[in-house]
């Protein structure tokens, strides 16, 4: 059984929106190695194609386009409003809300990146199993129910339901609801539009 560590690159001259963004992949993808580089350059002195994704400044992009045309289906533009795909590359609103920026990196994942790994999500599936209830704790969690009303709406005592909370964490290694949104939308619990 191999273990592929997805590695992605994130290309940003702003430190504070480099930090944010790698924050955010970091809870999404918690068994992924998350690099930043202020510059082309500093891409190119590691080892530029051993990445799976590339999250690259508009400006970087621009400046080496040639460069990303190549490598089309692994770059995201890192663009401040919404903008149209470039070259059909697309790009991400890194100037919104967390929740949707969530929304939006989920959204370009189903738009063509999760197929670049197919094999990780069964081997993922299977060592990170969630029972029937913790599934269903899991999708109202998403759905922004506090543990007293999941404990209510399951009809379980408060306590059962803070430990399935505790079980969902430590199987799948994500502390935050936000992460837990992510999770559940990529493996089909629950539907982007209803978080």
């Amino acid at each position: 059984m191999t273990n592929h560590t997805p590695e992605i690159a994130i290309l940003e001259p702003n430190t504070l929106t480099a930090l944010g963004l790698r924050t955010i992949l970091e809870e999404l993808i918690p068994e992924g190695v998350i690099r930043t580089f202020p510059s082309f350059g500093g891409l190119i002195a590691d080892t530029p194609d051993m990445y799976a994704h590339y999250f690259v400044s508009a400006q970087i992009y621009f400046e080496h386009t040639a460069f990303f045309i190549e490598r089309r289906p692994k770059t995201i533009v890192l663009a401040a409003g919404e903008q149209p795909q470039l070259n059909g590359i697309p790009t991400l609103n890194i100037c919104q809300s967390q929740d949707r920026l969530v929304k939006s990196i989920m959204e370009l994942r189903r738009y063509g990146h999760a197929s670049s790994h197919p094999s990780d999500v069964p081997a993922q599936d299977m060592e990170h199993e969630l029972s029937p209830r913790e599934i269903e704790v899991l999708v109202l969690v998403t759905r922004g129910l506090i543990n007293k009303e999941i404990a209510e709406k399951l009809n379980i005592s408060l306590t059962t339901v803070i430990s399935h909370r505790k079980n969902i964490t430590e199987k799948l290694g994500i502390k935050s609801v936000s992460g837990l949104a992510v999770y559940a939308v990529m493996h089909g619990y629950v539907e982007v539009d209803r978080i």
